[in-house]
């Protein structure tokens, strides 16, 4: 799997993931010059290309000077996520996010706000691809993510784990009304699906955040992240 982009490669350094090699542009500058000393530390093969070489490999040219290669995704299952917690565990499950921007955002923010890790669906969804990775600036190289059959028998096991489960929809109780406290998984939907009707219904709570303009409704990630940050404002960690 490749991961490009200085800031994602960066990211996946100070992991404990096995890189084959680092492509770096042979005109190093900036902060190329930081990612090559530390790959020379871990030890990592580095090899100088031109620009356009880069190019070939990156079909969106986003690389900015950098690509590494790495084993494919190493998923994580729901119980390394859940894993020995018995109270303030915090968990994102995504019901349908097909879109790759929207998921390596989700990522992002689940792994700013301090979240056990995300759950994924390995139906009608999105995957741990090359742009997610970057998309997440690198986020998905720290935090867990599982993949799993069915995102309701996920709900189900972290019901019996003790876990509240919050639904985030536009016809809930509003946000800032919910305790967010104790053991607490977030369930954020597809922007044209939400949340589908059985996993709602598994669900303790559904939630809503309050919209004052005339646009009905939030991008997914967007939403997530205002989610995810009053959880940790309320539980104060």
């Amino acid at each position: 799997m490749k991961t490009e982009g200085r800031n994602a490669v960066s990211e996946l350094l100070k992991t404990d993931k096995n890189i084959e090699k680092i492509m770096i542009e042979k005109d190093v500058q900036g902060s190329l010059k930081s990612i090559f000393a530390e790959a020379r530390k871990r030890g990592v093969r580095v090899q100088f290309v031109e620009r356009r070489a880069l190019d070939k490999l990156s079909a969106e040219k986003r690389h900015q000077g950098v690509i590494a290669f790495t084993s494919d995704f190493n998923y994580s299952t729901l119980d390394d996520v859940i894993s020995s917690k018995t109270e303030n565990g915090f968990i994102i499950l995504c019901d349908g996010i097909e879109d790759v921007h929207n998921l390596g955002s989700i990522i992002r923010v689940a792994e700013c706000a301090g979240a056990d890790g995300v759950v994924i669906p390995a139906n009608n969804s999105a995957s741990v691809t090359e742009a997610v990775v970057r998309i997440s600036a690198g986020a998905a190289n720290h935090i867990k993510v599982a993949k799993v059959n069915s995102l309701n028998r996920a709900v189900d096991e972290l019901k019996k784990r003790n876990y509240w489960l919050y639904a985030l929809e536009a016809d809930g109780t509003s946000i800032y009304d919910a305790d967010l406290t104790g053991n607490i998984a977030i369930v954020v939907g597809g922007e044209d699906s939400g949340v589908k009707r059985l996993t709602r219904e598994k669900c303790d709570f559904t939630l809503s955040i309050p919209l004052k303009g005339k646009v009905n409704s939030l991008n997914a990630s967007v939403a997530l992240g205002i989610a995810a940050y009053e959880a940790v404002r309320k539980r104060n960690v």
